[in-house]
């Protein structure tokens, strides 16, 4: 009787630390999950805010994880405004994958470019690509009497996917900042691109909460969110 009543005692216990752990394991899960930085709420505000003023979008993504490195906010805020995504370092993705990707986001009405925005692999096809998609939006131009005038691209990724390397490689080094346009707030820049083209740089934003913890993971193991909030371990 006295050791079953031990043995019981001592099963409970167990099962305290067990549960004690997974809860532990689930907290550091939901700080993972969860994780979004106060400034981030701020640049989504001006993202809604900048969108009436620009013609397309280009969103930047990690190649070797396109949806878990692409913010799901971001169709229901462009709505119909055209959108490229540029599926960044594809040096060091699967070839073959990469492929599918950009046939899956063809199929869902997205233009997508493998690109390596730190070498400039590829970025040759981009200013032409946005000419062609917008080749409407200049011809209505031409027709009001307003042949060259500049055409507006929004840039947007989340964190570490390589955003800057992007701009500073279609700006070139001495990047020729364009004058604050009305209506935009000040902290977004623009930059003239050449070949009738600016971009509008927006801060690297993620979103409120991660549904997939699968997700978190992946984006702490490219660096877009940092190293701290992840189990050391995992």
């Amino acid at each position: 009787m006295t050791m079953n009543k031990n043995l019981k005692k001592k099963n409970n216990k167990n099962n305290n630390n067990k549960n004690n752990e997974q809860n532990k394991g689930t907290d550091s899960q939901k700080q993972i999950v969860q994780w979004f930085p106060g400034h981030m709420a701020k640049t989504r505000r001006l993202i809604k805010e900048s969108l009436p003023f620009v013609d397309l979008v280009t969103e930047i993504v990690d190649a070797r994880i396109p949806l878990s490195s692409s913010n799901p906010e971001l169709s229901e805020m462009i709505g119909d405004k055209p959108r490229i995504v540029l599926l960044n370092k594809c040096d060091v993705a699967d070839e073959n994958a990469t492929k599918q990707w950009v046939e899956y986001y063809k199929n869902n009405g997205m233009y997508a470019l493998p690109v390596d925005c730190r070498s400039g692999k590829a970025l040759n096809a981009y200013l032409p690509l946005v000419r062609e998609i917008l080749k409407d939006k200049i011809q209505k131009n031409t027709e009001k009497g307003m042949a060259g005038k500049p055409l507006r691209v929004m840039v947007v990724g989340i964190p570490n996917t390589g955003k800057s390397s992007f701009i500073n490689k279609m700006a070139g080094r001495n990047r020729a900042k364009v004058a604050d346009k009305p209506g935009v707030t000040r902290s977004n820049s623009w930059f003239a691109v050449g070949n009738g083209i600016e971009l509008l740089d927006t801060p690297g934003v993620l979103w409120p909460k991660f549904d997939d913890p699968k997700v978190g993971d992946r984006l702490a193991f490219i660096g877009s969110v940092k190293d701290e909030i992840l189990d050391s371990e995992t």
